[in-house]
This record gives structure tokens, C-alpha cells and sequence, in this order.
């Protein structure tokens, strides 16, 4: 068991890739079966806010029970992520500070909108 002070996303995905090396599982996981796989934990995600009213959901966490399922569902949608990723070999960290970088220049803080 790695302890939370450990935790790095590489460490993670190296993880993530021996459990299923392990388990003999890399020629299911394609990128395609992986992206599938990855909208269905979205969905379950989506399925626990899916009849809250705004209210509710904000408080989500407030609940034991509700909360483990969010966090559960987080871990399966990021560990499906990362393998995605790995198979991929995309630098979810990198694209994602290039995705920034995009977003910062099509869409520049004008006057009044820095709180939106």
C-alpha cells in the first residue's frame, strides 16, 4: 500500500501498468476498449449528481456514503485516464498545460470577468 505522500502521477501510472501486466491484461486494453471503458466511469460519476438539485450536489460530500461513491468513481474515471494515456503515450500533464495555453488565448480575461 503507497502511502498519499507518495503519490506522483508517474508512480501512479507505473502502478496502474504492473497491476495489468499482472493480471495479463494488456491486449484488452486498447485505446479504444480504454475510452470506452473511460465514458462508462464518467457516466456513473454523472449518475450519482444526475437528479440533484444544485444545492444538492454542492453538499455531495457531506454524506459518508455519497462521498466514497464520488471518490470511487474519481479514482475509476483518473485510473482509466492514465492507462489511456500510457497506451497512448501522451503526457496527460503536459496536454493539459498546452490545453491552458490554448484556452488562455482564445479566451482572454476582458474588464469585469476575471470572478466568472
Amino acid at each position: 500500500m503507497t502511502e498519499h505522500s507518495d503519490l506522483d502521477l508517474p508512480g501512479l501510472q507505473r502502478r496502474l501498468t504492473e497491476f495489468v501486466a499482472a493480471r495479463r491484461w494488456q491486449p484488452y486494453h486498447t485505446p479504444k476498449n480504454l475510452v470506452a471503458a473511460l465514458s462508462v466511469e464518467a457516466s456513473e460519476l454523472v449518475e450519482i449528481f444526475q437528479w440533484l438539485t444544485p444545492e444538492e450536489s454542492a453538499r455531495v460530500m457531506d454524506d459518508p456514503d455519497s462521498a466514497h461513491r464520488v471518490r470511487d468513481e474519481v479514482a475509476d474515471v483518473l485510473a482509466y485516464l492514465l492507462q489511456f494515456c500510457a497506451v497512448l503515450d501522451v503526457d496527460p500533464l503536459a496536454a493539459l498545460s498546452a490545453k491552458i495555453d490554448r484556452n488562455e488565448k482564445r479566451f482572454p480575461v476582458r474588464g469585469g470577468e476575471e470572478g466568472a
